[in-house]
């Protein structure tokens, strides 16, 4: 479960501080472009004086027809495309009109959101793009950031409350914490609470975050508990779950990854194979995602960064994306998945796994324990593709010969005769005998018998880059 944002953390700005802050602050001036949900964070500045100082314009252009008059036509009015737009629009009409008067000693800057509350639809969740376009100092090159909320309030006026509120942290962790992203991302859920915002992606670019990565921002919001899960692609670039994975299948491979071995590959394109042929997926090309957990990027209690940008430069070969997560079991992962896609789920995994997943010590928390977890992770077409397995004494364990507990045994033919769990079959059985913890002493070693037990793009990328401590 998600905690409070920032536990602990000392005094801090009050968002009325915020807002007049940055009213008294002669070097700041911008416009607001607000739609869906009202002039939310605009009313901050007015409300608590001084706005002249600040805004030099506020638009909501509610109608379509005026929308897409002003931003150009859209398909989807709620989304990153529709706010880029805005921010070009209103920026470069900014910069046009002002910065011959007043360039020389003024920063300015573009706000935008596009907004859709849950309003008088019942079932439609309330979420928005938010975005600034800024410079950092007067007649400079622009950045930018945008991010993406989900608002989880049931009422539309307490949604546009929090959109306000996270606006103002937005726009001030801009003004004056840009140089520390990682701080700007924690302010961003000042006066508010993981029960009322979500964070689910951000983005920065341009010259003020030269020598910044958006992967390692995905896992900050993670991280810092601003959201469950975070994505982005194999070239690096964030990305929010509906933009991919909108009724789309979903094949999702979970793992450490330290490092990618041909057991996981081997696993990971057998399962991808059977899933394809699914009838279900009615010859649908499937998403395929690389998960990790907070727990499996954990080095005693602690995350280390350059480990974890070790792991996806190394993912980034095969082209997929990576997903970052704080799910420990499954239907955890699968329910959150499935706010984006009715479509198939596929979940590769090996059999020791798999034995986890039916172990019912690991459910004691969960009110109906190992029926209801099996109960949320076994809905909407969701299935588990086993791997085969490898002991050190040479017993190898399929899903048909994989021993459960005696009072689980019908509930596991249950699941094998209906297809829910589905043994993965033509696998190579020369790689079952790798295993990542001495590939991974291999490569610190430098001991080159590594190089056989992963894929070879991988093992080109291992080296290439010098990841995990590769040594000639």
């Amino acid at each position: 479960m998600r905690t409070e944002s920032q536990p602990g953390k000392s005094h801090r700005d009050s968002i009325q501080e915020k807002a007049l802050r940055i009213n008294l602050d002669a070097s700041r001036y911008g416009t607001f472009a607000e739609i869906g949900a009202g002039q939310e964070v605009a009313r901050w500045f007015f409300r608590v004086g001084g706005a002249s100082g600040t805004v030099a314009k506020t638009i909501s252009a509610y109608d379509m027809a005026v929308s897409d008059a002003i931003y150009g036509p859209s398909d989807r009015y709620v989304s990153r495309r529709r706010l880029r737009a805005m921010l070009d629009h209103e920026y470069g009409l900014l910069v046009e009109r002002l910065d011959m008067s007043r360039g020389d000693k003024t920063a300015f800057f573009a706000f935008a959101n596009t907004v859709a509350t849950s309003g008088f639809r019942k079932g439609n969740e309330g979420h928005g793009w938010m975005g600034i376009r800024f410079q950092a100092t007067p007649r400079t090159e622009p950045s930018q950031i945008l991010i993406h909320v989900r608002m989880l309030d049931k009422e539309a006026d307490r949604q546009q409350e929090a959109l306000g509120i996270i606006g103002v942290n937005l726009i001030h962790g801009t003004c004056y914490r840009h140089q520390k992203p990682e701080e700007l991302i924690a302010s961003l859920l000042d006066d508010l609470t993981w029960e009322r915002v979500e964070v689910d992606m951000i983005s920065f670019s341009g010259p003020a975050f030269a020598g910044v990565d958006n992967r390692l921002m995905a896992l900050q919001l993670v991280e810092q508990r601003h959201t469950e899960a975070a994505m982005f692609t194999a070239e690096g670039e964030a990305v929010q779950w509906a933009e991919v994975l909108y009724k789309k299948p979903v094949l999702v491979q979970r793992g450490s990854f330290r490092p990618m071995t041909n057991p996981m590959l081997d696993m990971l394109e057998h399962a991808e194979a059977q899933f394809k042929a699914d009838p279900a997926l009615e010859g649908e090309e499937p998403i395929v995602l690389l998960e990790m957990t907070l727990r499996q990027l954990q080095v005693g209690d602690k995350i280390d960064h350059r480990d974890f940008l070790d792991r996806v430069d190394m993912l980034s070969a095969l082209g997929h994306p990576v997903m970052i997560s704080n799910f420990f079991r499954y239907h955890r992962l699968v329910q959150y998945l499935s706010r984006y896609t009715n479509k198939p789920i596929g979940l590769p995994l090996g059999v020791a796994r798999l034995k986890d997943v039916l172990d019912e010590k690991f459910y004691t928390d969960v009110a109906g324990g190992l029926m209801e977890s099996l109960g949320q992770l076994f809905h909407k077409g969701v299935k588990l593709y086993a791997y085969p397995s490898l002991d050190r004494d040479g017993k190898r364990t399929t899903a048909d010969t994989m021993e459960v507990a005696p009072n689980l045994r019908h509930l596991y033919m249950h699941l094998l005769e209906n297809g829910l769990v589905e043994k993965i079959s033509g696998y190579n059985p020369d790689c079952l005998s790798a295993y990542a913890g001495d590939v991974l002493q291999q490569i610190q070693a430098g001991n080159a018998a590594w190089e056989k037990a992963v894929p070879p793009q991988i093992a080109e990328v291992i080296k290439k880059k010098g990841l995990f401590d590769c040594k000639p």
